[in-house]
């Protein structure tokens, strides 16, 4: 009965206390498993929507297809972050996630800028409705996975880009508006949507930093 304890005692100093070392272990892959998922999710969005692009030409469009595309690369740091196990790493992931997406807003914006002085025709729009409605379905999807794990895993980083990527599928909805909007001949409604999912962006990128800043989950969090 007295070797036992004395066992037990051991166990940590010699990496053998196996519930600790699987729980990191299930924590890195269950964080790498959903940032991949979710970035085939978007990474599939996006080429779908950059394909109706070139035969549209809707500034809208290119705006949610740049922040789209943009929100898919940030999981390469995040999954970066969860393989190496690291607190850091995962708070400098959640940095990398607020420059890509004002980086994707800064992008945006000088593409809807450029769209109003310099005016042309979109295009097929029947399609650009449809690549609306995809990339509203495909954040949707992807914000369910990223917020849902991050809030299991107890990741900030993770929740920022849940929660970023759940406000990117109302954006995408905007798409679906100037299609209409230019369906009615108001051709100008284009790129001043683009205008508009600029500025949601911005409020996007400005959530997610004091959520990463935070170092905390949202209320509720198990």
């Amino acid at each position: 009965m007295s070797s036992h304890p004395h066992a037990d005692r051991h166990a940590l100093p010699h990496g053998h206390s196996h519930g600790l070392v699987d729980a990191s272990i299930r924590r890195s892959r269950a964080g790498v498993r959903a940032v991949a998922l979710a970035l085939l999710v978007l990474a599939l969005t996006a080429a779908l929507q950059a394909v109706v692009f070139v035969g549209s030409g809707s500034v809208a469009l290119l705006a949610d297809l740049i922040h789209n595309a943009g929100d898919a690369a940030t999981a390469v740091p995040l999954g970066i972050a969860f393989a190496l196990r690291s607190e850091r790493a995962e708070r400098l992931a959640g940095l990398a996630v607020v420059a890509a997406i004002f980086a994707s807003a800064c992008v945006a914006g000088y593409d809807a800028v450029g769209r109003l002085i310099d005016p042309r025709p979109v295009g097929d729009l029947g399609a650009l409705a449809l690549a609306g409605a995809l990339g509203c379905a495909g954040n949707w999807v992807a914000a369910t996975i990223r917020y849902s794990a991050g809030r299991r895993l107890r990741s900030a980083a993770l929740v920022a880009d849940g929660a970023h990527a759940r406000a990117d599928a109302y954006v995408s909805l905007a798409v679906v508006a100037s299609a209409a909007a230019l369906a009615l001949g108001v051709e100008v409604a284009d790129p001043l949507i683009g205008l508009a999912i600029t500025a949601v962006i911005l409020r996007i990128c400005w959530q997610s930093w004091r959520t990463v800043r935070s170092h905390e989950p949202p209320a509720g969090t198990p």
